[in-house]
């Protein structure tokens, strides 16, 4: 479990195919990590395979690579980490679990005044999940709905803060994204879903 609060900003030192899928050598700034240990990489709840002072290397099999962008990550890139959550710790955010719902794409980007604005368009199901002032995890990055201006196409208002502590500021229009679905609104779709087919 998450809460969408970005600790650390990596960047993508290698990546190879191995026997445990794709696999990827990550610069962070952590020095106590674990073998076994869950973090989220761009949202993506990956596991730490080996690890050394300032990295670590974790792997996705083919069912995250096909709901995720993972297979298209470079060496280079920089990713959104965050640590898995502790029982007594912060919840700055909301309950995220790092298990990406489906990936959308930035379709719009422009200056407010002191925020930057992103439209991203998601497919029907993620869109359900929406509510505007709810919360959405993007890259991993817990956010709060900021409206939703046409069918199937959610905005993101990002501070500055979130800019300059996130790799948010490396994303272009066209660029792919992970959205994970607010959890609550996950069981109140699966709860309603049978009295609302049946009219």
């Amino acid at each position: 479990m998450f809460t969408g609060l970005v600790d650390d900003v990596g960047r993508i030192e290698h990546v190879a195919q191995s026997a445990a899928g794709r696999e990827f050598r990550i610069h962070c700034r952590y020095d106590d990590l674990v073998a076994g240990e869950s973090i989220a990489v761009n949202g993506a709840c990956l596991t730490v395979r080996t690890l050394g002072p300032g990295w670590f290397t974790a792997a996705a099999v083919v069912t995250t690579l096909d709901r995720t962008t993972i297979g298209d990550w470079t060496e280079g890139q920089r990713v959104n980490l965050e640590r898995s959550l502790r029982l007594g710790d912060r919840l700055g955010g909301h309950m995220v679990q790092g298990h990406v719902d489906g990936v959308g794409r930035v379709i719009a980007m422009r200056e407010r005044d002191d925020a930057l604005l992103f439209d991203i368009e998601v497919s029907a199901d993620l869109f359900e999940l929406m509510v505007p002032h709810g919360s959405v995890t993007v890259d991993g990055v817990s956010l709060t709905v900021n409206e939703l201006p046409r069918e199937y196409v959610l905005q993101i208002s990002v501070i500055e803060y979130t800019r300059q502590h996130t790799a948010l500021d490396d994303l272009r229009v066209g660029s792919h994204v992970h959205i994970e679905g607010d959890i609550i609104g996950k069981y109140v779709r699966r709860l309603t879903t049978p009295y609302l087919e049946a009219k």
